[in-house]
């Protein structure tokens, strides 16, 4: 059965865009319009890393497309106008400062101070509920992959490893203070050990009686359903608040191939079919148990969308229940996000900020994505499409 219109219509695209003046739609439309073409967005891909590697001024050009459409600004305070457009769309904002592909102390050690600054600026600013961290943006990856495997550590690998965990510690400790939870994002499968372990034993002294400390559950591993029932278990047996973010979740074809060349079963759900129920089923999980959870259902699925609006109302719960969150990324699915914020349910906009350079990393997997997921750019073009079509009846 098709609940989706029954709750909510995700199709009013004059609410989707009720911000966006005529210029930036068509500059979206625009957008869109080439990421629906994989080939160019792989062409795009190398021109860019190669402009980059010659010195050529091509930020400029950045800024003023892909940048400006998926990232909040080059610093936390360039965010502002950003975090006030949201608000006044009755929309939160999550800052993410998402450098990545570094693996030196001085880069972590930065990352780490970014960090500290979103839960301060959280703290000052009620339109930010959330700080978020990867602990891959703080920490070696490699070094969490011994962790991972029981592997022994050298005497320079310990003291890296404690400085990796006074990081985590100062973090949330922090977001204890001022009372911001703080949520950690999921990693590759090979590391996810080493991260439960640590997330669970920050859970059991910070959560006694809000989640400050929150883990993510990536529902494209078909170990994941039984990972947080079990860790709801422990929550529970321990008394402290179990608090977390559902995700359909990224590197699928990583895993695959790690897994073929390291020889061991593949994590990853058979279809996408078995990751939907996985994500729905989870969705009930919350939902039945909203009295010791706190959670976000991150999704850009109007389905999965829908059911948890359709959930909420038949547990009698009030829309805006302080324990549940729906959750987009910045620059898509504005229609999910808007439409249910319009209806007054809790929403968040994950919102990257960094330098162009910096960002080119995240940006270049939004375009992946959005180009690789079936149907997602060419629902985002038709909505834009239809929305630029009905202002001109209007007129």
């Amino acid at each position: 059965m098709d609940i989706t219109h029954k709750i909510i219509d995700f199709n009013n695209s004059e609410i989707s865009f009720k911000n966006k003046k005529n210029k930036e739609l068509r500059e979206a439309y625009l957008l869109f319009k080439v990421m629906n073409n994989p080939f160019m967005v792989k062409m795009g891909k190398h021109l860019t890393n190669f402009a980059f590697s010659i010195h050529l001024p091509i930020e400029w050009i950045i800024r003023n497309t892909i940048y400006k459409y998926f990232v909040g600004g080059s610093s936390i305070e360039d965010c502002a106008k950003t975090i006030d457009k949201l608000s006044a769309r009755k929309v939160g904002t999550i800052l993410d400062y998402a450098a990545e592909g570094e693996e030196k102390e001085e880069f972590f050690d930065n990352t780490f101070e970014q960090v500290m600054k979103t839960i301060d600026f959280a703290h000052k600013h009620k339109n930010i509920p959330f700080s978020v961290f990867k602990v891959t943006g703080i920490g070696r990856f490699d070094l969490f992959v011994k962790v991972s495997e029981n592997q022994e550590l050298t005497e320079e690998e310990t003291k890296e490893y404690e400085r990796f965990e006074n990081r985590v510690k100062s973090i949330f400790e922090k977001g204890d203070q001022l009372n911001i939870p703080i949520l950690v994002d999921a990693e590759h499968s090979w590391i996810q050990p080493m991260l439960d372990k640590m997330v669970m034993k920050y859970m059991a002294i910070y959560n006694k009686e809000k989640a400050i400390v929150q883990n993510t559950y990536q529902m494209y591993r078909h170990d994941s359903c039984q990972r947080l029932r079990d860790h709801h278990k422990m929550a529970l047996e321990g008394k402290f608040k179990f608090g977390l973010k559902i995700v359909r979740g990224a590197y699928m074809e990583i895993e695959r191939k790690r897994a073929q060349e390291k020889n061991y079963p593949s994590p990853i759900q058979p279809d996408k079919g078995a990751t939907d129920r996985d994500f729905n089923n989870m969705t009930k999980y919350l939902i039945e148990n909203v009295d010791t959870i706190d959670f976000m259902v991150a999704t850009h699925n109007e389905g999965s969308s829908a059911l948890l609006a359709k959930l909420i109302q038949e547990h009698n719960l009030p829309k805006d229940h302080p324990s549940i969150y729906f959750s987009q990324l910045y620059g898509m699915s504005d229609h999910i996000t808007n439409n249910l914020a319009d209806r007054g349910y809790n929403v968040v906009k994950y919102v990257p900020y960094g330098e162009v350079k910096t960002m080119m990393p995240y940006l270049f997997r939004r375009a992946e994505e959005n180009s690789s997921v079936k149907g997602q750019t060419s629902r985002e073009l038709n909505l834009i499409s239809g929305e630029i079509k009905r202002r001109k009846q209007n007129k």
